[in-house]
């Protein structure tokens, strides 16, 4: 990852997580100075976390293509804005999607369906719309994912470039918000004071 070193410091000090603290649902939220475009103010939502690495979704990098453009059968239920959304650099051609269940709903039991935490669960889109419409508060389509080997997430927590912190059942069909900040704000002093560094630091 690539990082500006002004303010590299606290930021290590504030976003140093053990890796033991990532599993299925947490949220990754790149630190306030890593400069990389690809990750810089994201919020990655993570799907998998095992043995053989991570896999999980940037939730707040919509893209200009509509929904119902690529996938119109599942337009309907997704989340304003109802655009694909690019949830990492790998495998840029494949989809991943989020839903959001409907409290109550037993997911095990619906197909189509696989629980990641809580609410959240990964949504088959070879499923049937209209039998997963109803169980739903919303769906998020991404194409691609971020991923990680074996080790290389823990570096990149070791080196400060990650704050690892709980999700909510909607942060993953959060609308056009600034998520990256919302999701800092709604945290304890002093994490929450994050939520108000400037955008581009240079420009101050």
């Amino acid at each position: 990852m690539a990082r500006a070193e002004e303010h590299g410091d606290r930021s290590r000090r504030e976003s140093r997580h053990d890796e033991q603290a990532v599993r299925p649902g947490t949220l990754l939220v790149s630190a306030t100075d890593l400069v990389e475009s690809s990750f810089r103010r994201t919020v990655v939502y993570i799907v998998e976390h095992n043995d053989a690495g991570s896999l999980g979704v940037v939730l707040n990098r919509p893209s200009d293509t509509a929904l119902r453009d690529v996938l119109p059968r599942w337009s309907d239920l997704a989340a304003a804005p109802r655009a694909l959304y690019l949830g990492g650099p790998v495998k840029r051609d494949a989809a991943l999607c989020l839903a959001t269940v409907k409290a109550g709903t037993a997911v095990e039991k619906v197909r189509g369906l696989r629980r990641v935490d809580g609410r959240v669960a990964l949504l088959d889109l070879d499923s049937d719309p209209d039998v997963i419409g109803p169980l739903v508060e919303g769906i998020r389509v991404f194409a691609g994912y971020a991923g990680w080997t074996f080790g290389q997430l823990a570096g990149e927590l070791e080196r400060g470039d990650w704050i690892v912190l709980s999700a909510l059942p909607t942060d993953p069909i959060a609308g056009r918000t600034d998520l990256w900040a919302q999701v800092l704000r709604r945290q304890p002093l002093p994490l929450s004071l994050l939520a108000t560094h400037p955008i581009e630091l240079e420009r101050n």
